[in-house]
């Protein structure tokens, strides 16, 4: 097996961060939040000549999860994610749509499987331990990858700022607590990507993210 490696997708109005994580030699990987736009999803995908083994999802709002079923049906494999405290929130992609005035199309999601706290998820060699991490969504799970000192953080923390908490179910306290508890003792060498813009490295944001110090 080689490298992790991963690649990145900017979808939706939001531009969230659709990742694929796939091993550098064997070409197996996963989709992570594939928030709309499958058929770039997909041809990105075909381009690099990866097998999709399966579909993680962070968390259950539109722009990380409004594509998974398409996906899902295209690439014919499981939805694995995130905790099931985001069931409703994933069963009201369609009226979130229609909020925000996306196009139509958007379908809500049914996991094949959720995710609690300790579990792992892999491809390949490659394995992740999952971290339940709420306050921006009740259901909000990390993905750690011990071995390559990664963590794919969707919306809990960015490049100097944190995940927003004014929407349904969000909760400052429990994000930062997410954050100081969970993600920060996992040690400041441990790079991160995450749902919009830039990723990081945990030392840093400890050291100068606002919201942190």
């Amino acid at each position: 097996m080689g490298a992790l490696r991963a690649g990145i997708i900017p979808v939706t109005p939001f531009q969230q961060n659709c990742t694929i994580l796939f091993d550098e030699s064997e070409k197996h990987g996963v989709v992570v939040d594939p928030g709309g736009e499958v058929e770039r999803i997909r041809a990105a995908v075909e381009d690099n000549g990866i097998l999709v083994e399966a579909i993680w999802l962070t968390h259950g709002h539109i722009d990380h999860a409004g594509g998974a079923m398409d996906l899902k049906e295209a690439l014919g494999v499981d939805i694995i994610g995130p905790h099931e405290a985001d069931r409703d929130l994933l069963s009201n992609l369609e009226n979130q749509a229609r909020m925000f005035g996306l196009p139509e199309g958007v379908r809500n999601a049914v996991p094949d499987r959720f995710l609690t706290e300790g579990e792992t998820v892999s491809f390949g060699t490659h394995v992740f331990e999952v971290l339940h991490c709420p306050g921006h969504a009740p259901g909000h799970v990390v993905f750690f990858n011990r071995a390559a000192r990664f963590a794919h953080v969707g919306d809990v923390l960015f490049h100097g700022s944190v995940g927003r908490t004014d929407l349904p179910g969000g909760d400052h306290d429990a994000l930062i607590r997410s954050i100081k508890e969970k993600l920060l003792p996992l040690g400041d060498d441990v790079g991160f990507l995450c749902g919009h813009g830039p990723g990081g490295r945990f030392g840093d944001e400890r050291r100068s993210n606002p919201f942190l110090v």
